[in-house]
């Protein structure tokens, strides 16, 4: 099958999946789209089907730099000073202290499990430990707004759990950024665990009159530099731009520059094209139509990435590798809502947020995914690279699913106390409202009788003769008042 073919295919795919089936899913039945299309990648990759063969997915190497780089833009943006600053001091501690933890205790267990498991030098199994620490951080926001939409109503606990996870996603791009930054390979020396090419060919120095390789702080200077560039070049060009078609495109060249040469250079483009969010949503005049114009085409750029994503796994070299996808999982899972608790009851704030939010955070998504496949494609000489990818795939398959129907869990206890009051007290003032214009009414008909001297009977009156049958003519009237009374018998 031709690559065009295969590329309509794929658009044809993630158009479905964007306006049919995500809406679909997550109204009826809480659940976060996306796993489905990673499932698809797996069955048209070279391990199963073999229609997406290594060498188309290499081929598409400039799509999946796009999607990387709009996943990356879109984490940056989450990131406003203006709005930064009025959240409580407390958010933040639970948020990055949750996500440290996690981070350090599944890099603690996954290179306590590698090293023996694999017969593997310390050294080699770091890398591959920091990543799947790095990886463990992320949890998916797709359910928590999906679980309040549904319950109808917002509160601390659904602040604190939006911002942890804007929080998790930083955590883990920084440490995945810097982490290729430490493993980047010197100039010349060829990768080729994972069918890349050399990060930088070789005999080629990075710069002209420069004959060493960058050490691993010029490597993480050079990364922000170009994700510096992209989002200045963006505000200087389209700063104060508000069409929607414009904004795509320049939001497209600010990517691809970013993503493109970072991924050129062996660096993360997650972490490049994080930079140019942060500038973007601090800079342009309307950041809010930047955001809906990412927000368009993050869904179709997402599944695309997940299809690749699928179609670039194949198994892990170990036979082992059972052992280190679970503990993953377990420890993750673990550590999100031991570290949650704990941390809960450390700032004293047990009361608004509960005791097990941090449940509502073990999910993964689309990030997870990306952070993988982005240390996949770029190698770190680590045979251990499809292990990791192996390890967030299942997370993903296993717990994306059930997100929205975590968060439920841990919202519906913190909810139900607050609106039933409310609902009850509604119900008073709804009874009350309506005695009162019960009232209101007949005082409106007595005035009105009054003014047109029509008297209405009174609703138990109802089908009785009314009032004005007793009253005579005034010629029978008259002749009445003039006759005498007359006697009652036995008056005498």
């Amino acid at each position: 099958m031709s690559a065009g073919l295969l590329l309509v295919l794929v658009v044809v795919t993630a158009y479905l999946a964007t306006h049919v089936a995500q809406e679909w899913l997550a109204r009826r039945l809480l659940i976060v789209s996306g796993a489905e299309y990673l499932l698809l990648g797996l069955l048209l990759g070279p391990e199963l089907s073999g229609l997406f063969t290594a060498e188309v997915v290499r081929g598409f190497a400039p799509l999946t730099a796009l999607a990387l780089g709009w996943v990356g833009v879109l984490v940056g943006m989450q990131f406003r000073l203006r709005a930064l600053v009025r959240v409580p001091a407390r958010v933040y501690r639970l948020g990055f202290g949750v996500a440290l933890a996690t981070g350090s205790a599944v890099t603690a267990a996954a290179l306590a499990i590698i090293v023996p498991l694999f017969a593997v030098p310390r050294e080699a199994a770091l890398g591959a430990a920091l990543a799947l620490g790095a990886i463990a951080t992320t949890s998916t926001p797709a359910g928590i707004e999906i679980a309040a939409r549904a319950l109808g109503r917002r509160g601390p606990v659904v602040q604190q759990l939006t911002y942890a996870t804007a929080i998790d996603a930083l955590v883990a791009i920084v440490a995945l950024g810097l982490l290729a930054c430490w493993l980047h390979p010197p100039a010349g020396v060829e990768v080729t665990d994972v069918g890349r090419a050399p990060a930088l060919p070789a005999g080629v120095a990075p710069w002209p009159g420069v004959h060493r390789s960058p050490t691993t702080t010029e490597w993480a200077v050079i990364t922000l530099a170009i994700g510096a560039i992209g989002g200045t070049l963006f505000h200087l060009f389209l700063g104060g731009e508000r069409k929607a078609d414009r904004l795509f495109v320049g939001l497209a060249g600010s990517v691809i520059l970013a993503a493109g040469t970072a991924t050129y250079l062996g660096l993360s483009p997650l972490l490049a094209s994080l930079v140019v969010g942060v500038i973007l949503v601090n800079t342009a005049r309307a950041p809010e139509e930047i955001a809906r114009v990412l927000a368009a085409g993050e869904r179709p750029l997402y599944f695309v990435l997940l299809i690749f994503a699928g179609a670039s796994w194949r198994p892990s070299a170990q036979s082992a590798w059972l052992t280190p996808v679970v503990a993953y999982l377990v420890v993750r899972a673990g550590a999100k809502i031991l570290g949650a608790r704990a941390l809960t009851w450390w700032n004293d704030a047990r009361e608004e947020l509960g005791r097990d939010w941090g449940r509502a955070l073990v999910g993964q998504g689309g990030l997870a995914i990306a952070l993988a496949f982005d240390y996949l494609l770029r190698g770190d000489g680590s045979p251990l690279a499809n292990l990791v990818f192996t390890a967030a795939i299942a997370s993903v398959l296993l717990t994306e699913f059930a997100a929205a129907r975590l968060v439920r869990s841990v919202l519906e206890p913190l909810v139900a106390p607050l609106v039933e009051p409310v609902v009850s007290g509604a119900a008073r003032a709804g009874s009350r409202v309506a005695r009162g214009a019960v009232q209101a009414a007949h005082v409106v008909h007595a005035v009105h009788d009054a003014v047109s001297g029509v008297v209405h009977p009174a609703p138990e009156a109802r089908g009785a003769p009314s009032a004005r049958d007793d009253v005579p003519p005034r010629g029978e009237a008259r002749q009445r008042a003039e006759a005498p009374p007359r006697r009652a018998p036995g008056a005498d």
